[in-house]
């Protein structure tokens, strides 16, 4: 691959490696392997399907030692809410209120989004704010034909000289409206969130990782409503930022795989996906991690069944990890019995749900203890699943790996290979999907953190299609944080209640109960 001086420079700068470029563009030539699903986690196969004794037991089990624990929780923030406004972009771009009415333009370009958008147009967080600065420019907003309403309306949330909500971060958007007309972002609803289960009811510590250039806009964000989160609460934050590294984006490729160039010239590096923040989540040290993305989050009526989960999942790793440390100070052991063999093997198998293999058995006592070891000493994620209602997302399968030993993992859809209609179908039957609630617990039995990085299979990349200035691309993602990232950790699918899942993928999702106040 030829690069000019300027592609040469601009590699350097962003701490990447002429080598590391091109074999990039040679994945994008060969393709990466298909993750190998042998069949959907399923209840009792995969899946914990909880009564609610088995409940009470966790939350007793967590609020028994959170006071003592170091608990922090980590939120992705990074992505900007472009995509939330896609429909509306393209409603900017093409609608004309001189040439036709609104309602003639939607039927035309079956625009059934932008229907909804007006239906609940009143009962969007921002509608205030966007007619009071149509009337600070002097337009009066009262008076206008409704095809000239919305198209005001829309040019001032998404002009880049207005509001510019497409090109801020998702996180300290208008999010939700209350009664006395406070006006709340997710960045401020995941406080209150902290305040309940990732505190010791004194103190929360909360890490977000963030685009560089909105470091001052979350900051100023804290400040403004640090002193009344805290008076609401009772509860203290600590609040801690870090950024995506630029050595670890990827090069973008045409459809030919020839580099893909701006319009400037310059070579086209993306972000490489949340797998990149491997890094971040690396250099946190904490007892317990909540993970949970910036935009799931509910006004304050609904938060009382979130939390109930939260909690319950802490409680089941607190559990599982209690039996974990205890096996492996046994395993430290000069001498085990064939019972103490017995109950670590059920342990790991029942509880830990990890396939053993079929070779253990044939093992001398000492290698059957590093085999036990080794399995056992692993960072633990604890991750709920919700019901398959068709909602975008990864789902939890069992996987086959290139020496067919099966193990637990999230696996996204652009990692499996649909046309393989077996592969297709395991897909299409599956019961459960990944809403990213995970807590996890990455310290050993001896309080040593583990080095998160020794648990990633770099395999588990994949190749995704995207656009930019309406031009089509190719973008490399790097394992995703909670699928090929975390792909050797010890994993636990809990089923947990839909309502614990509620992404604001599109503006219209604000418009869904969770995201309203009831009147």
């Amino acid at each position: 691959m030829k690069f000019t001086q300027n592609d040469l420079q601009q590699i350097k700068d962003k701490g990447i490696s002429v080598d590391e470029v091109e074999a990039q563009i040679e994945l994008f030539k060969t393709g990466i392997p298909f993750t190998n699903i042998a069949e959907s986690a399923t209840i009792d196969n995969g899946i914990l399907s909880l009564n609610e004794d088995q409940i009470k037991s966790a939350i007793n089990e967590f609020e028994k030692k959170r006071n003592s624990l170091n608990l922090l929780k980590f939120v992705p923030a990074s992505g900007a809410a472009t995509r939330m406004f896609k429909f509306l972009f393209k409603f900017v771009e093409e609608y004309d209120p001189e040439e036709q009415s609104i309602n003639s333009f939607i039927n035309k370009n079956n625009l059934k989004d932008m229907s909804l958008f007006l239906v609940g147009l009143e009962k969007f967080p921002f509608y205030n704010q966007v007619v009071d600065l149509l009337g600070e420019k002097g337009v009066d907003y009262d008076n206008l034909s409704n095809s000239k309403k919305i198209w005001y309306f829309t040019h001032a949330m998404l002009r880049e000289d207005q509001l510019n909500f497409g090109n801020q971060p998702k996180g300290l958007l208008p999010f939700h409206k209350y009664k006395d007309n406070h006006i709340s972002t997710a960045f401020e609803e995941h406080l209150y969130e902290a305040a309940l289960y990732a505190s010791d009811e004194k103190t929360a510590e909360l890490h977000f990782t963030i685009s560089e250039k909105y470091k001052d806009k979350f900051t100023e964000e804290f400040r403004r409503i640090e002193e009344d989160v805290e008076k609401q609460t009772g509860v203290s934050f600590e609040i801690s930022f870090s950024y995506q590294h630029q050595s670890t984006d990827t090069i973008a490729v045409k459809p030919s795989n020839e580099p893909f160039r701006n319009e400037d010239g310059s070579l086209l590096f993306r972000p490489s996906g949340h797998g990149a923040l491997i890094k971040n989540l690396n250099t946190i040290n904490a007892d317990i991690i909540f993970v949970k993305n910036i935009d799931n989050v509910v006004v304050k009526q609904y938060k009382e069944e979130m939390v109930k989960y939260k909690k319950v999942l802490a409680g089941i790793l607190l559990k599982l990890q209690d039996k974990a440390f205890q096996y492996m100070k046994m395993l430290d052991t000069s001498s085990l019995s064939e019972d103490d063999f017995k109950e670590i093997e059920t342990f790991l198998s029942e509880e830990m749900c990890v396939k053993i293999s079929g070779e253990y058995k044939k093992y001398l006592d000492k290698y059957k203890v590093e085999y036990l070891r080794e399995k056992l000493n692993r960072p633990i994620r604890v991750c709920g699943m919700v019901k398959n209602e068709g909602e975008p997302g990864g789902g939890p399968f069992w996987v086959r790996d290139m020496y067919g030993n099966l193990s637990l993992q999230i696996v996204e859809s652009a990692q499996i290979n649909l046309k393989n209609k077996s592969q297709k179908d395991i897909l299409t039957n599956s019961t459960h999907f990944n809403p990213v609630d995970l807590v996890c617990g990455v310290k050993n039995y001896k309080g040593e953190k583990f080095n998160l990085e020794d648990y990633v299979d770099s395999k588990a990349a994949f190749i995704t299609n995207k656009t930019k200035t309406g031009k089509d691309l190719k973008a490399l993602e790097l394992p995703g944080l909670w699928n090929g990232s975390m792909a050797f950790w010890n994993t636990i699918f809990v089923e947990v209640p839909i309502i614990t899942f509620n992404p604001v993928k599109t503006v219209n999702d604000l418009l869904k109960a969770q995201h309203q106040i009831k009147e």
